[in-house]
């Protein structure tokens, strides 16, 4: 059975600024959903990271349907009017526009979706960040995917050795054009019909391509991950949601607090082989006023915000899967391993602020009013 896999996250208020949302706005989208979505739905599951409400659903009616989308959007609507109740901090704020019109993508929540043949043993990771945008999943994909560094399984795995298929967003194109579709190793203008919203695309493939990949990821701020899929299966093996806020509201809103779904085991890498890249605690934008850099921290389930808006935080949750019904989450950065990387990554990030506004430290993509 086809089964797809929804997340959609965003921040509708908060305590005390932007630190983690209330337990009544929680407590409202969970009964929404559960009231509203039964029809709808296998599963879901109700959790935050730092200020950002997240729901991840099961359900058969594929990507972008707009009942389920709707349901997300409206259960954030609720919990909006919870929040101004509440006098929690940035109500709404990431509802940039007034009404629903059939899809979330664009109108403010990070939204990141899977459809696929349901394997006898589904296993996947969902990911949540707050304080950062989506380029800060480039290196922990790319590693986890296309570098046996950290992938021992592009080695030793005939299903995986084959490699992957990355599809690339430039995240800071708005404008629309003839065409924006492109493979670099092909010429010629064949994508305007099946890109219509103009979005520039890249698709490459590891290993052939990886000097080029990493050419492209390295600037985190521009090119993002958007789905990975297998060559040996065809499988889509991942999705980042690539929404940026500021394309959106046309003004800085906040960092785009980006989620991924990542699934794990058989075709694709080991679960420990996607998590194995998140120990370095690599360098990201976000923080405070999102105009800063700092380490990545990977952090527990339901981790308020703290030091300077931040560290720029992750978060994520395994969970196995039969006929859509979810079993309990495992918290993956719960062990006493990533207790000790949490130390060393406290350690750079008081280094990095040390210096302030300057250099390297902050963002050179500031906003100014």
């Amino acid at each position: 059975m086809k089964i797809t896999l929804t997340g959609i996250k965003a921040d509708v208020g908060s305590i005390g600024g932007h630190l983690k949302p209330s337990n009544s706005l929680l407590e409202k989208v969970t009964e929404f959903i559960d009231a509203e979505g039964r029809a709808l739905l296998f599963d879901f599951k109700v959790t935050f990271c730092g200020d950002d409400i997240a729901i991840l659903m099961t359900h058969a009616k594929g990507r972008g349907n707009p009942d389920i989308h709707k349901l997300a959007w409206d259960a954030f609507v609720a919990a909006t009017e919870v929040a101004k109740d509440e006098g929690l901090y940035g109500a709404g704020q990431d509802l940039l526009k007034d009404a629903f019109s059939g899809n979330v993508k664009g109108l403010g929540p990070a939204v990141a979706e899977l459809e696929f043949e349901e394997r006898p043993n589904e296993s996947f990771v969902f990911f949540a960040a707050d304080k950062t945008d989506p380029g800060a999943y480039n290196l922990p994909l790319y590693f986890g995917f296309a570098d046996p560094m950290h992938c021992s399984g592009l080695l030793l795995s005939p299903k995986i050795s084959k490699g992957f298929v990355f599809k690339i967003v430039d995240v800071e194109y708005t404008e629309c054009a003839k065409c924006h579709y492109f493979h670099l190793k092909e010429a010629g203008c064949e994508g305007a019909d099946k890109n219509p919203k103009g979005d520039r695309i890249i698709k490459l493939v590891a290993p052939e391509d990886l000097y080029r990949l990493a050419a492209l990821l390295r600037d985190q701020e521009r090119f993002v991950i958007e789905t990975i899929h297998s060559r040996a299966s065809s499988e889509q093996a991942a999705v980042v949601s690539t929404t940026r806020l500021h394309n959106i509201a046309g003004k800085y809103t906040g960092k785009d607090d980006p989620i991924c779904l990542v699934r794990v085991q058989g075709n694709f890498p080991a679960t420990g082989e996607i998590l194995s890249p998140y120990a370095i605690g690599h360098y990201v934008a976000g923080f405070m006023r999102g105009s800063h850099h700092g380490p990545l921290m990977p952090v527990l389930q339901n981790t308020p915000v703290s030091f300077f808006d931040g560290p720029p935080q992750v978060s994520g949750c395994a969970y196995s899967m039969r006929g859509g019904k979810l079993t309990e989450g495992v918290d993956v950065f719960n062990h006493p391993f990533w207790h000790e990387i949490r130390r060393e990554i406290s350690k750079k990030a008081v280094e990095m602020r040390r210096q302030g506004f300057f250099g390297p430290a902050s963002n050179a993509a500031l906003w100014r009013t």
